[in-house]
Formats: C-alpha cells, sequence, structure tokens
C-alpha cells in the first residue's frame, strides 16, 4: 500500500479501515476496524502530546500496518503536517538537523541509528517506539541521549496503542490513555474501550494502586518445565542487560521435564558456559536454560519475535 492509497481508503465513504495483524501469534490476518473508533485512538495520541495544526508529524514506518497508518490519520484529524520516507533501518538520513519533527514513530531496530548519529538528526519533540520491546541497553543509550522517547502498548485490534510510557533505565508501568480502562482477568489484561469493545488479552499483567500495569509476558508463551512456570519474557529482561547480543528464551521437548527451557543466539562465537555461568547466577533455578542453541532468531512479516518450539 501506498500512502496515497491509504489516504484515499481514509477519505473514502467506506466506514471501516482495511487493516492487517502483525502475525506475532500466528498468521497475519486481515480485520476491518471502525473509523470512529480509529479516529478516537487518533484524537487520544494527538491531545496527549499536544499536537496543532503548526506540527510536524513523520513516519519511519510503512502503510501496510497499524503503526504507520495511524502517523497519517493523526496528521489528517489535526490539520498537522505529514511527512514519510521509505521504511529503512537508517531513519531520518534525508533531514537536515535544521528542521523539526513533532511527532516520530520508529521500531527499536531504527533507534540504534539515531542513537548512533545524534549530530545528523532533526530536533525531534517525541518519539513513539514500538513494534517490540526495547532492549536494556538501548534503554540506557535512550535516557542518556536526552531524547523524548515513548513506548507504546496496544495492537491492530484497539486501533494502535492503548497506553504509553516514558523511556527510562528502568521500566515503568504503563498508563493507559484517557478513555480507556483496564482490568485483569485470572492475571490476564483485559482493555475496555467504552463504546466499541471489550478485549480480553493472552498478556500477564500486574498493576499498581495508580491503575498503571507492567507486562510480565504472554500466556501463551509461558514455559511449564517441571510443573514450574517461567515467563520468558521476564528472563529475557533480567538477561539483557548482562548478555550483549540477541537472544531469546525458547522451550523444546524434553523427556524428564516436558519441557526444558532453551537460549536460542544467532551468534556462534559465544561462549556458552559463561553464558550459563550468567543464567545460574542472575535466573531462579528451573528458568536456568538447559541448552543454548545458535540459531536464527525467527521473526513474523512486522519484525516481532515469533516463539514457538
Amino acid at each position: 500500500m501506498t500512502w496515497a492509497e491509504l489516504r484515499d481508503e481514509w477519505l473514502s465513504d467506506s466506514p471501516v479501515l482495511e487493516c492487517h495483524t502483525s502475525g506475532s501469534t500466528g498468521t497475519p490476518k486481515r480485520i476491518e476496524l471502525p473509523k470512529a473508533q480509529v479516529e478516537a485512538s487518533a484524537r487520544r495520541t494527538v491531545d496527549f502530546f499536544n499536537i496543532t495544526p503548526s506540527s510536524r508529524l513523520h513516519s519511519a514506518l510503512a502503510p501496510d500496518y497499524i503503526g504507520g497508518k495511524m502517523m497519517l490519520i493523526r496528521a489528517e484529524i489535526s490539520g498537522a503536517r505529514f511527512t514519510w520516507e521509505t521504511p529503512s533501518n537508517r531513519p531520518l538520513a534525508g533531514i537536515p538537523p535544521s528542521e523539526r519533527i513533532d511527532l516520530l514513530c520508529v521500531v527499536p531496530s531504527q533507534m540504534v541509528h539515531i542513537l548512533d548519529h545524534p549530530d545528523s538528526i532533526p530536533h525531534i519533540g517525541a518519539i513513539l517506539v514500538g513494534g517490540s520491546p526495547i532492549p536494556a541497553d538501548m534503554r540506557r543509550r535512550i535516557v542518556a541521549s536526552g531524547l523524548s522517547c515513548w513506548e507504546t502498548y496496544g495492537m491492530t485490534e484497539t486501533a494502535s496503542h492503548i497506553a504509553l510510557r516514558p523511556v527510562r533505565e528502568s521500566e515503568e508501568p504503563f498508563t493507559p490513555l484517557p478513555g480507556i480502562n483496564v482490568s485483569d482477568k485470572n492475571g490476564r489484561l483485559v482493555i475496555d474501550i467504552p463504546g466499541w469493545r471489550r478485549l480480553e488479552t493472552n498478556d500477564i499483567v500486574e498493576f499498581d494502586r495508580e491503575g498503571r500495569f507492567r507486562v510480565i509476558g504472554r500466556a501463551d508463551n509461558v514455559i511449564i518445565t517441571g510443573g514450574l512456570k517461567v515467563h520468558p519474557e521476564q528472563a529475557e529482561e533480567i538477561l539483557a542487560p548482562f548478555l550483549n547480543f540477541p537472544f531469546i528464551i525458547t522451550s523444546a521437548p524434553d523427556p524428564k521435564w516436558g519441557r526444558k527451557v532453551v537460549l536460542q543466539a544467532e551468534d556462534p562465537d559465544i561462549d556458552d558456559e559463561s553464558i550459563l555461568a550468567i543464567c545460574r547466577e542472575r535466573l531462579p533455578k528451573h528458568a536456568v536454560p538447559k541448552e543454548i542453541r545458535h540459531e536464527p532468531i525467527p521473526l513474523t512479516p512486522s519484525g516481532k519475535v515469533k516463539r514457538g518450539g
């Protein structure tokens, strides 16, 4: 899809906007979102970041998925200027430092280039970072850079993010945007968007006294090993500050444990024993990987980790 095609679709008489899910939990699927709810979602972000007709919104994402689509729609409803580029891991390369962007959307892999070239990027009011978790080292670099970055929580089914949190060195809880109600059912996050839908997610969460929430992991990713639960996302978060290479925690069948915990990393040169020593020091005994595999990390078309095993 091109940006012109997306604009035509948004301005058409159709009451729905066609989207495709990211495929992070299976095959990407086509869904239709009511334009009234898409507009309401866009307005929540416009209001949060004080976007006005004098603002400039820029997308480094494609218009094929909700993260890219919403940037154009936010510009359409606010009257802001909208600019875009062909997605790459060298975002903003053609925009001089003398220019200003009020709101930018990127994925974590694109943040690397921004952090590596602080003197060549334009002034940016705020950056939305979504699509996948922000690695611990990148989180520290963002804080040191002084950039105003916001991590998003949401999905295509909720017409983009429903909660935000500022990027800090230690992960803060997500704060729901105005008009969004959240609760939990058996430990899983429930999202209630009044007048539209109530969505029971597979995300396991913890709430604080202010109604903010932390995502511990996905219920369908939980590894049951020897009768004990391991949340792979939580284990990855613990290990990330000590492992300087891309990795995931996954599992494989095991005749003794039912499932065994596996650390999967693409780097063939890492020393397995030193990595296991770190795991033994930092993780609960039942969460320590029984095996390290040197294999490519599987990703969905939108760049999210595709878990399995």
